[in-house]
């Protein structure tokens, strides 16, 4: 069973940046990708971005390419968004994800395809 834990979230004025962190526990934590998705109420939970947790690769949603920077630090089994110009539109629960050890493939956008959740990490831009 893995647990992820996420920080980070916060109240930040539109231009202003954040980064969100997702601890990781349930040794040994195995996993090819995390994955983070956000939501706003009445809305789907929609793909933010994903980093290859063996090569580091990243991968974007297209409102979010150039402004926010995914990461992991392999050591330390914790995922990082960086969120940077944030504007009133990034309002949402930041939530990260991975998928189960046994899956074989994992379409990284889709939230179908993840196992295990953070709690969710409330982000608020205000103007």
């Amino acid at each position: 069973h893995v647990e992820l834990v996420e920080s980070g979230g916060g109240v930040v004025q539109a231009g202003g940046s954040l980064r969100l962190s997702c601890a990781a526990s349930g040794r040994p934590f195995h996993t090819t990708v995390m994955g983070w998705f956000r939501q706003v109420p009445g809305k789907e939970r929609e793909f933010v971005a994903s980093v290859s947790w063996i090569s580091g690769t990243p991968d974007y949603a297209d409102f979010v390419k150039g402004r926010f920077i995914v990461s992991r630090d392999d050591a330390e089994d914790t995922g990082y968004l960086q969120m940077n110009d944030l504007k009133l539109d990034d309002t949402a629960l930041y939530y990260c994800a991975v998928p189960d050890s046994t899956r074989e493939w994992t379409t990284v956008a889709d939230a179908n395809d993840y196992d295990y959740w953070g709690q969710g990490t409330q982000v608020t831009v205000s103007s």
